[in-house]
């Protein structure tokens, strides 16, 4: 069965919800028997220091985790994907904590990036995840 954008985008959210590290790599084995490669990094910042983090975070992840190789156009793909993730939370994060965990995950062509973060301070905060797309 060809998997495409849909599958992929529903993959890197699935593993950015995991609660654990056991969950989270029985969640890339899964994957990993049908083709798909997948990775995720834990993530908390203040946000106005945040995006080149978490870009450059995203991109070292899938490096390592095998989920893209050293090209261009992937470390560039997984960049964009992320980079759009974050623009659909951005205007709830200004000025404010987040912390949560961010999910990449791929098929042949079909790259996303999962972000999936409380935003707030202390204990009041609100929940936003955003995704992002691209094709190599």
């Amino acid at each position: 069965m060809e998997l495409g954008s849909r599958e992929v985008s529903k993959a890197a959210i699935q593993v950015a919800l995991t609660d654990s590290r056991d969950e989270e790599t029985s969640l890339k084995e899964m994957y990993a028997e049908q083709g798909m490669r997948s990775a995720a990094i834990d993530f908390g910042s203040d946000f106005s220091s945040a995006v080149p983090k978490i870009l450059e975070r995203a991109v070292v992840a899938a490096k390592r985790e095998g989920v893209i190789g050293s090209t261009h156009s992937e470390e560039g793909a997984v960049a964009g994907a992320a980079h759009e993730a974050l623009q659909q939370i951005m205007n709830k994060c200004l000025g404010l904590n987040l912390g949560g965990k961010i999910g990449i995950a791929r098929y042949g062509s079909h790259i996303s990036v999962c972000v999936f973060f409380a935003i707030g301070l202390l204990n009041l905060n609100d929940i936003a995840i955003g995704m992002g797309h691209r094709v190599v």
